[in-house]
């Protein structure tokens, strides 16, 4: 039975990459079912992601093996996944619940690809209430100013023992160190409650540009050691008016922030994201 698998590249930007690619899986028996590329003319960077069905596992291995020539003489990142093998995931959580409890739900109709290896809160489990983490690892660890180095070595032993490819923080109201945001450099999505980035001085719409601006609203972006500076992946609005009261607001504030999560842990886990220096390069379905 055939397989569908997505590939996904990035390199310095020359003449024949695309041609190069669909040669390569013409000769396996490769058969493109969904294709997108960017070429960057500011940085000279040529992005990809194909998705294709490939007719047995020695097919899919031979072009593994022959694309990697391909790739090294063009000096290529890449990566090659089975579009079957879901993302194994690791969510933390301070109390409020609407995010993970949201991300959950999705996993469970099918809509969130994901194999949650564990929970990670710095509050009781008790503390939040949802029925869909039954069966899932919860890891309550505690923190303090002082405990903070030990807090995270915790959890870094829980990535590693689970080999969880992405972290979600889901409301997970605790600053990262340096450290942790650099050990997780590219696998960790956070939701923010507001509009970010904020420009001020002279060019804001190029700032904007150089940022990977998506909308003004709630944004999800990759955890870096700039404390909300890092690459944005999805942005949404929420309109508010005079009628609204803050607990109005509040209510709005939670519908975004879920869905701005969701949907960016969605396009990570489908491979539709590529890191572009301080920006990223989505290819949206």
């Amino acid at each position: 039975m055939s397989e569908t698998c997505t590939l996904t590249l990035q390199c310095d930007d020359r003449p024949g990459l695309v041609a190069a690619v669909a040669n390569c899986l013409a000769t396996h028996g490769g058969n493109i079912v969904d294709a997108a590329q960017f070429d960057d003319r500011e940085t000279h960077r040529f992005f990809m992601r194909i998705e294709f069905d490939v007719p047995d596992e020695a097919s899919l291995q031979a072009f593994r093996a022959s694309f990697s020539a391909v790739a090294n003489s063009a000096g290529m990142d890449w990566k090659l996944r089975r579009n079957c093998e879901p993302t194994k995931v690791l969510l933390l959580v301070s109390k409020l619940d609407h995010c993970i409890g949201d991300l959950l739900y999705r996993r469970r109709i099918g809509e969130l690809p994901m194999d949650v290896v564990g929970i990670v809160g710095n509050h009781p489990r008790e503390a939040i209430t949802i029925s869909l983490s039954s069966g899932i690892p919860y890891h309550h660890f505690p923190i303090t100013r002082d405990t903070k180095p030990q807090q995270e070595a915790q959890i870094r032993a829980v990535v590693e023992k689970t080999g969880a490819e992405l972290v979600v923080l889901a409301r997970y109201m605790q600053i990262l160190s340096d450290e942790m945001a650099s050990f997780l450099s590219g696998r960790c999505i956070n939701i923010h409650h507001s509009f970010l980035p904020g420009f001020k001085g002279a060019k804001p719409y190029h700032q904007a540009h150089a940022r990977g601006v998506k909308m003004i609203g709630a944004t999800a972006h990759y955890v870096t050691a700039d404390l909300d500076e890092g690459p944005i992946i999805h942005q949404d609005v929420e309109p508010i008016s005079h009628a609204d009261t803050p607990d109005d607001l509040v209510r709005k504030g939670r519908d975004i922030e879920r869905r701005v999560l969701s949907e960016a842990v969605r396009l990570h886990l489908a491979n539709r994201v590529q890191l572009d220096g301080g920006k990223t390069i989505v290819f949206r379905k």
